[in-house]
């Protein structure tokens, strides 16, 4: 399946592709998870439906943001560690910018635009996350017991809304293919997912993740207000959290706040920026370096902490994806997996509701906008940069003509 555009195999061309993803991927992690599927999977067929599932749940069992880690492997596979690189820096870096300028007062991004224009971004997004939903759903939810992992995962989620119990449901979901399913007589030949790295280096990128995790405390000790304290503070941010960007904020508040790097105040503006550019949530760590004062902060702040925040998501896609692509292809593995990519659309369906829904769709209008995107999607195949568009457009007008 990967044959059908070989012209964008060099890492320019990952770049490119995805720097059109960092302009546009409103919505947050579950809606970037969507862009992705649409980009690669329905429209350019780098890798199919199962592989696809198998690469989210993968993510979703490492600590870091997802989407992103999902957007280093997309690149990894396809352009080795160039293409890595520049699925990184194209998706990242529209937000990582208009962030770091925010934080040096060049611009107001909540401000300049109008509030309706961003509801209508929220909404957008519901449209994206349900085509996602629907249409691994009918690849992936094939009888009746996939369907009703699928239906437990949701409930569960929705039930206990936490990080462990996302990576809790997966596990169980593994348990529970491997006792139900049985694996294919064929052995189960699985569409590969080319990842040119060795087990050795897998093995010395999982190590220096630890490596760092432990050593950089150590070292910042001897430097408590310098670089090394920074680079410590959002590398183990970026390592130990579960559950997505959102997730990152407390402790990042805990690393900044109190330490007077950054004040109370200027945290909670550069969070509610955040919400308001495409991209990563985990680009707040930008604003954030570029908000310290002194000779800490601005661009070189801004960057070094942006670096420092995502190191251990690719250290650890570059370790453990070489060695999950050899666990899927077991014949027992792809019974579990069979489980786990049920429970996946399970999860996906609990974020379509909790938070994408409730966030976005709070009035009759917002679900008439949201619909016609979803047609727009799915039926019209209209590109989704253009969806977002004129549902920015059409939010600010929405909001304009409300009472």
């Amino acid at each position: 399946m990967n044959e059908v555009n070989d012209a964008d195999r060099s890492p320019w061309a990952v770049f490119v592709i995805f720097l059109r993803l960092g302009l546009t991927s409103f919505g947050g992690p579950v809606a970037h998870l969507g862009y992705f599927h649409a980009e690669f999977v329905a429209r350019r067929r780098w890798l199919g439906e199962r592989a696809y599932a198998d690469l989210v749940a993968l993510c979703q069992f490492l600590p870091g943001p997802a989407s992103s880690q999902v957007g280093m492997a997309l690149g990894l596979q396809r352009a080795g560690y160039g293409g890595a690189l520049a699925a990184w820096v194209g998706f990242t870096l529209p937000s990582a910018v208009a962030l770091i300028l925010f934080a040096r007062g060049l611009a107001r991004f909540g401000d300049a635009l109008p509030a309706g224009m961003l509801h209508g971004l929220e909404v957008v997004a519901v449209a994206v996350v349900a085509q996602a939903v629907w249409g691994m759903a009918g690849k992936l939810c094939t009888d009746v017991p996939r369907v009703t992992i699928m239906a437990v995962a949701a409930c569960v989620v929705l039930a206990l809304p936490s990080a462990w119990s996302q990576v809790g449901v997966i596990a169980l979901a593994g348990l529970a293919g491997l006792a139900v399913f049985r694996a294919p007589a064929d052995g189960g030949v699985r569409e590969a997912m080319a990842v040119a790295i060795g087990a050795r280096a897998s093995l010395a990128w999982l190590a220096l993740f630890f490596v760092l995790l432990a050593g950089l405390p150590l070292l910042a000790a001897l430097q408590p207000e310098g670089w090394l304290a920074r680079i410590d503070a959002f590398y183990r941010a970026g390592a130990l959290v579960f559950g997505g960007g959102h997730v990152v904020l407390p402790l990042l508040q805990a690393e900044v706040v109190p330490p007077g790097w950054v004040g109370n105040e200027a945290f909670l503006a550069g969070y509610g920026a955040a919400q308001a550019v495409p991209g990563p949530l985990f680009t707040f760590a930008a604003f954030l370096g570029a908000a310290a004062g002194g000779a800490y902060g601005g661009w070189m702040g801004g960057m070094v902490c942006l670096l420092a925040v995502f190191a251990p998501s690719f250290l650890l896609v570059a370790g453990a994806l070489p060695l999950w692509e050899r666990l899927r292809r077991d014949a027992r593995m792809q019974a579990a997996l069979a489980g786990v990519n049920a429970a996946v659309v399970g999860l996906l369906l609990a974020a379509l509701y909790q938070p994408v829904w409730t966030s976005a769709i709070h009035r009759p209008q917002d679900f008439a906008l949201g619909l016609l995107a979803l047609v727009a999607l799915m039926s019209w195949k209209w590109p989704p940069w253009v969806v977002v568009a004129v549902c920015g457009v059409a939010g600010g007008m929405l909001g304009m003509l409300a009472p």
